[in-house]
């Protein structure tokens, strides 16, 4: 029985299984916590498995998790969104109350798109609505829903590897609906916005976002708003433990809420690979540099860049988590380095 959170440390189940829900998001429904993201036991980097299957688990606590099997099942059909070589990301649930369906949303890179996917029970069985779907025509990558005061749901996701956008959603969750409003504009990477993390605290809106490094660690800075379309003010990189450098080693990928507190759920998507200062500035310098001619790097510095596990070579199979909490200094929201905490701190 676990009875503390030990970020950056092998979680397992309760059967003694790595968890697997990398990517994902943790909610409550009724007295259950759910936690369900991408499966990464079988990505070991050397070949083009990707993610096998949306796992989910079950919790009382938060501190142990039973393994409840699929969400969303993995397929070998090369023509299926779920084929465990097709790059699937980051799935979110959100509800619809218009029609008391829960509809997830799975971001696929192979071509840069979403496939949607319908339930009447948030423990599914859930089923394919739509594939290849883009917003507004553009490419979609890292994504994340914020529900405003009134009730209605807006998506945020980074677009073309150069914006971040938020736009409405419909009332039955499986489209969007009015104009878009872009926060960060015709940024190249690795300074795209992405690992998208949203929340809403006191009557503002919190963004929090990395930048674009693939699997590697590097800064996140995190931006608020009066309304949920902004205009959104930059405030500063929420990992005030080491700034500017890694975010502990981790990307974010949802903050939720417990008694009024809010923390953030983060990957450690390649533990081997320790990102520091000089680490940071050359793979900075060396994808900037792509873009960007007042960037420089040596060809030995790209030729390390290029071996460095930024996607498909990365062996997420070792992935670890990073569970923090969210303080407020100063009325800013940051993220402390905890070794060891519990929810009753």
């Amino acid at each position: 029985m676990n009875h503390s959170i030990r970020p950056g440390e092998v979680w397992t189940d309760t059967e003694g299984k790595r968890i697997e829900a990398h990517g994902g998001y943790i909610c409550q429904i009724g007295d259950t916590w759910y936690w369900y993201g991408e499966n990464k036991e079988k990505t070991f980097g050397k070949s083009k498995m990707w993610t096998y299957g949306i796992r989910y688990y079950s919790s009382k606590d938060l501190y142990n998790w039973k393994d409840e099997g699929f969400l969303i099942e993995p397929s070998s059909d090369k023509k299926d969104p779920m084929f465990y070589e097709r790059r699937i990301d980051r799935p979110h649930i959100v509800f619809s109350r218009k029609t008391g369906k829960y509809v997830c949303w799975i971001k696929y890179n192979d071509n840069a798109s979403f496939a949607l996917y319908t339930a009447d029970a948030f423990t599914g069985p859930y089923e394919l609505l739509k594939k290849d779907y883009q917003v507004l025509g553009k490419k979609c990558g890292d994504f994340d829903f914020i529900e405003d005061e009134n009730g209605d749901t807006y998506l945020f996701v980074e677009t073309d590897h150069l914006d971040l956008l938020s736009i409405k959603l419909n009332e039955e969750r499986t489209d969007v609906t009015g104009q878009p409003v872009y926060h960060y504009k015709g940024i190249r990477p690795p300074f795209t916005r992405e690992g998208v993390a949203c929340f809403k605290k006191d009557g503002k809106y919190y963004l929090l976002t990395s930048g674009m490094m693939g699997y590697v660690p590097n800064p996140s800075e995190i931006a608020v708003a009066d309304a949920v379309q902004g205009p959104y003010t930059v405030l500063n990189d929420s990992h005030v433990d080491e700034p500017g450098v890694s975010s502990y080693n981790s990307q974010v990928s949802c903050i939720f809420e417990k008694d009024g507190r809010f923390y953030a759920l983060a990957d450690r998507w390649v533990p081997d690979f320790h990102v520091d200062t000089k680490v940071n500035d050359v793979l900075t310098r060396a994808i900037a540099s792509n873009y960007n001619k007042s960037y420089k790097a040596t060809i030995r510095e790209k030729i390390w860049m290029m071996r460095s596990p930024l996607m498909g070579k990365a062996d997420t199979s070792k992935a670890n988590y990073v569970l923090l909490p969210i303080e407020f200094e100063e009325g800013k929201p940051v993220i402390h380095w905890k070794k060891e905490w519990s929810f009753d701190e």
